[in-house]
């Protein structure tokens, strides 16, 4: 069944089930973006219905083109800051999966109100929505940023000290105090899940994050600056950051109501000096680089990945080398001769539109 009904945001195309339907209908809010397309594609493959809820701030929706013919695919194009969007993405849904944020330091500090209204006042919109239209279970992708910048050498763990150092970290800590405060009195039940720094291919590639910026910049022969080279990060593959979503939806409740799990492996705590030392070894050693000291992130922490493994029996597969070799073979090959064309696509540092409308306000004033 496809039918079409106006929403305050877009168009709305309604699921079919399907002989495989597995009775779960996901809604994954910002399901095109660079994690949520792959999580989409992922939720389809294992029989489940799934509506994305995505405004395509980035002009993204070619990452999902792809599964707009799949049987039990729908999808709202819409605002989570938007009560009627909203509404209309949660009708029907069983299990809600939040990924929809803006992503990062450098637009949370370039587009700090808009940060404000999407990662914490959407968010609880969402949730408190999802809440009364009686969702079983409630995923919010949190960061490991949130351990911000360490004294201690060990890993963090799910109980260490949070020490946000950029408003995006901060954001997600409070809507993550927030859930958890709420996790208790009854349904959803609830899960945060903290990702490590993304990587890997993606329908809607990013070349603004760690991995993908140094592989992308020295495979193109240009001079890669590497600000705090020995500063610690974990890492996890956009498909392994997938399969922990779907392990969660698929445990027992009792195993992760109100819980907390860090998302990646501990083989993939890696400094920015060794994840240079990996791109070079997919380009004989060849590569123009130049470190520098005191830059302008100072996040410096590795993280402990033993309690979902333990848990709930998830381990990441991939591995930055190997991920590293594929993107380098993806770039020379070709795969994205458009990217100095179209950077709104390839990064999430600028939200067209938004920065005239800043300027407006700022005139009202």
């Amino acid at each position: 069944m496809l039918w079409n009904g106006s929403t305050s945001g877009g168009r709305l195309r309604l699921a079919a089930a399907t002989e495989t339907d597995s009775g779960r209908h996901v809604l994954v809010v910002g399901g095109a973006g660079y994690i949520g397309n792959v999580l989409v594609r992922r939720l389809l493959a294992a029989g489940h219905r799934v509506r994305v809820l995505d405004k395509l701030i980035y002009d993204h929706g070619a990452a999902i083109a792809g599964v707009f013919e799949e049987p039990g695919f729908s999808f709202v194009h819409g605002d989570v800051r938007l009560d009627a969007d909203v509404e209309a993405a949660l009708e029907g849904v069983t299990d809600v999966v939040l990924l929809a944020a803006l992503v990062g330091d450098p637009v949370s500090k370039k587009y700090p109100e808009l940060t404000r209204e999407v990662n914490v006042e959407g968010a609880k919109r969402v949730f408190e929505a999802s809440r009364r239209h009686g969702v079983g279970r409630f995923i919010f992708t949190s960061t490991c940023s949130n351990y911000g910048l360490r004294e201690s050498a060990e890993p963090a763990t799910e109980e260490s000290e949070l020490a946000p150092v950029s408003l995006y970290a901060e954001t997600k800590v409070e809507f993550e105090r927030f859930l958890l405060e709420s996790g208790w009195d009854g349904d959803p039940c609830t899960t945060v899940l903290r990702i490590s720094t993304a990587y890997g291919i993606s329908q809607r590639m990013r070349f603004d994050l760690t991995i993908s910026e140094f592989t992308r910049t020295l495979a193109t022969g240009k001079e890669l600056l590497v600000y705090d080279a020995d500063t610690w990060r974990p890492y996890c593959h956009v498909q392994d950051i997938s399969a922990a979503i779907a392990t969660v939806l698929d445990a027992p409740v009792e195993s992760v109501r109100n819980e907390v799990f860090n998302v990646g492996h501990s083989d993939e705590n890696y400094t920015k000096r060794m994840v240079v030392e990996a791109v070079q070894g997919h380009l004989g050693g060849a590569g123009k680089l130049s470190f520098h000291e005191g830059g302008v992130d100072p996040r410096n922490y590795r993280v402990s990945f033993e309690k979902i493994e333990a848990a709930l029996g998830f381990e990441a597969r991939c591995r930055v080398p190997v991920a590293v070799g594929r993107l380098v073979e993806a770039i020379r090959d070709g795969a994205f001769p458009d990217v100095e064309q179209r950077p709104i696509f390839y990064s999430s540092h600028t939200i067209p539109g938004e920065d005239a409308a800043a300027a407006a306000r700022a005139g009202e004033d």
